[in-house]
């Protein structure tokens, strides 16, 4: 079936457009979306939503390239899905490293307007290697892959460091009156 029939059959509304549209441009939508996305299943689910968001879209619009239009429609839902599988992790990160801190981070609200200055007093005392990893994880919130990655450390070796920094925190903060 050519373009234009696969088109008439959107605006009969004709179900047999999806099977059509998927013989002949399936294997094209899945390829945009693996090299997007490079997970079979998020690519599947992407090449479904393109069928059912292509099937929304015709009628009223009526593609020059039936090709052209799900192929676009593939790579912007791939793109999202993309952004929000980054959204995701990232905020998984950031919870990891939250949690990490609850040790050592106190919660006497009666004192946080000195907590700041404390911070930045510890973060002065610590050697610059402690200080840009432990600034790269709890501020930045890069992960533990990354900072090795960047400071050409294992991820074993970064975590210990992290974990001895956190523990010279909580002492430092106990020291200082705060209680954890």
């Amino acid at each position: 079936m050519n373009d234009q029939e696969i088109i008439a059959l959107y605006f009969d509304r004709n179900e047999q457009a999806i099977a059509e549209t998927d013989k002949s441009y399936g294997k094209a939508c899945m390829q945009v979306s693996m090299n997007i996305l490079d997970s079979r299943p998020d690519a599947e689910e992407c090449v479904n939503d393109t069928y059912l968001k292509t099937w929304n879209a015709i009628p009223p619009t009526k593609p020059n390239s039936l090709c052209a239009f799900v192929c676009r429609i593939t790579r912007n839902l791939s793109l999202n899905r993309l952004r929000d599988l980054r959204r995701d992790r990232h905020n998984r990160e950031l919870t990891v490293s939250f949690e990490e801190l609850e040790d050592c981070i106190p919660v006497d609200e009666s004192r946080a307007d000195i907590l700041p200055e404390l911070l930045a007093e510890f973060l002065r005392g610590l050697d610059e290697d402690e200080r840009k990893l432990f600034v790269g994880r709890y501020w930045h919130s890069m992960s533990v892959k990354d900072l090795a990655a960047h400071w050409e450390l294992t991820p074993n070796a970064v975590a210990l460091r992290l974990q001895k920094t956190r523990n010279k925190l909580r002492d430092f903060l106990t020291e200082g009156g705060y209680t954890v």
